[in-house]
């Protein structure tokens, strides 16, 4: 009994356990329901997943499906950033605890009860539970808020490597508490939205309206929604990244000041999709530039750290190109964190700007498919790549060393690279090959982004079985996560 107590105190007490369950939970989802994507359908595997969980599939309600399926495993990352957000900052011990007991509650009755009811027939009591889920994810988040106030003179510092007002007011800690707002009005944004299913609003997906001339302004509340949120996550987690890398100096204190100009900036534009829609976008691009130049600064801090703290004492500027360069590499985990940053301009960032740029001039003259995939591609590979960065961080939490880590990171990070990088030129392939020369770049960019992903999912299986096996062992590597928690104030009262 002993033992049941101790493992579900490390599952749901401490950073490091709360964390895994929470990939191990979003694995599950995703492989599972992955199954039903129309690679899988090509080969027949999503028939027999049909069968052999007995799913209830209407294609009528694809859309709602669709939609539940992407909050349950986005409410599950958030509280993801929760987890690393409560173990980095100072608080008060009993809000911590609070936050993450009702963060996790939250995100696991949204996830199993939304699902449930999502793809096992209507039971409407689940969906019930799901939006309960939902609102106990949005009060933690309030807590949270609550926790990170960052005026509070217990918090206030007098480090001069760090940035702070004169006062002392920590401006990092201050733009954690600008993007905890932004993300709790934000995920409002969305729920007026949602709230008024059946009165005047109906189930879509935002790529199947791009081309309305006319939209209502509940769809253009979701469409501002879902645009800020995943960008949001994105500002956390850079923030989250710089602790880990103890970003501090001249560049932290230029970045931090961008970053809440930029977090600003861009809730405010997208926001205003709905009462200023023709304008909104002139406020998002260029209001997301000071969060990018922050993120660029952390990248150039964190590269020149990792190749000083890895050149034996050498002086940086005083070794050729090749031998920093393969300073710069001797941390995959920490290297690779940065890289997904520099690499997501490339498939996410810079395709975007120009889609924006030359939309009617070239992509609005593309059949609605292929606008559709663009769309649809931008999306996914920001949060394929938000979650391979995630995945770098826990490893280094769960204390990968050696080889191990290598072995870990490198597949990981060429695995999404390769796959992001195929899907990015699939769904700009218009402006390279006419439609009817366009199935060989088609069938390799699908085989390429396809291999890929096997990669990604082939490490992420790996580490989560031997999570697993450490798991049932007596005095395993969980025990010793258990410990540390308790000594750093983290676990249960």
């Amino acid at each position: 009994m002993q033992a049941i107590y101790q493992r579900l105190n490390f599952i749901f007490c401490s950073t490091r356990g709360l964390v895994l369950l929470a990939i191990a939970m979003i694995s599950a989802v995703t492989m599972i329901f992955g199954t039903l994507s129309a690679n899988m359908a090509a080969f027949g595997i999503k028939d027999i997943a049909v069968d052999f969980f007995n799913m209830d599939l209407v294609e009528a309600e694809r859309e709602g499906r669709i939609i539940i399926i992407y909050h349950s495993i986005a409410v599950a990352v958030v509280a993801i950033e929760v987890y690393l957000m409560t173990h980095i900052l100072l608080m008060k011990k009993s809000l911590r605890f609070f936050i993450n007991t009702l963060i996790t509650a939250g995100y696991i009755s949204a996830m199993v009860f939304g699902m449930i009811f999502a793809y096992f027939g209507h039971n409407y009591i689940f969906h019930g539970i799901y939006i309960f889920g939902l609102s106990l994810v949005f009060f933690s988040g309030v807590l949270l808020a609550a926790a990170v106030w960052p005026w509070s003179k217990e918090y206030r510092i007098t480090n001069p490597d760090y940035s702070h007002t004169k006062g002392g007011l920590d401006i990092e800690r201050t733009a954690f508490f600008v993007a905890v707002i932004a993300t709790l009005g934000s995920a409002l944004y969305g729920a007026v939205a949602g709230s008024l299913y059946g009165n005047g609003f109906q189930t879509f997906l935002a790529e199947d309206i791009v081309r309305e001339v006319h939209r209502s302004s509940l769809q253009l509340a979701v469409i501002g929604h879902l645009h800020i949120m995943l960008t949001l996550i994105a500002i956390i987690l850079t923030l989250i990244i710089g602790r880990w890398f103890d970003f501090k100096g001249i560049l932290h204190k230029i970045a931090m000041p961008l970053m809440i100009a930029g977090t600003i900036i861009v809730t405010l534009g997208s926001w205003a999709v709905v009462p200023f829609e023709e304008i909104a976008h002139s406020i998002i691009s260029p209001g997301s530039m000071p969060a990018a130049i922050a993120a660029l600064l952390l990248v150039i801090f964190g590269w020149r750290k990792l190749i000083k703290e890895n050149l034996s004492g050498q002086e940086a500027g005083k070794t050729g190109f090749w031998k920093s360069f393969s300073a710069l590499l001797q941390d995959p985990l920490k290297f690779g964190s940065l890289w997904q940053m520099v690499f997501m301009n490339f498939v996410v960032t810079i395709p975007g700007i120009f889609a924006a740029i030359k939309l009617d001039e070239i992509f609005r003259m593309w059949p609605l498919r292929e606008e559709r995939i663009l769309i649809t591609g931008h999306w996914h590979a920001l949060a394929g790549i938000i979650a391979t960065i995630i995945l770098l961080y826990y490893a280094d939490m769960a204390g990968l060393k050696g080889k191990a880590r290598h072995w870990f990171a490198w597949p990981l990070i060429i695995g999404s690279n390769l796959a992001f990088a195929s899907v990015t030129i699939y769904s700009l392939k218009r402006l390279f090959v006419s439609q009817s020369a366009e199935q060989p770049l088609v069938d390799l960019t699908m085989l390429l982004a396809d291999i890929g992903m096997f990669v990604v999912i082939a490490v992420l299986l790996v580490l989560l079985i031997w999570r697993a096996i450490d798991f049932f062992q007596k005095k395993g590597r969980w025990a010793k996560e258990l410990a540390e928690s308790s000594g750093e104030g983290g676990g249960c009262q």
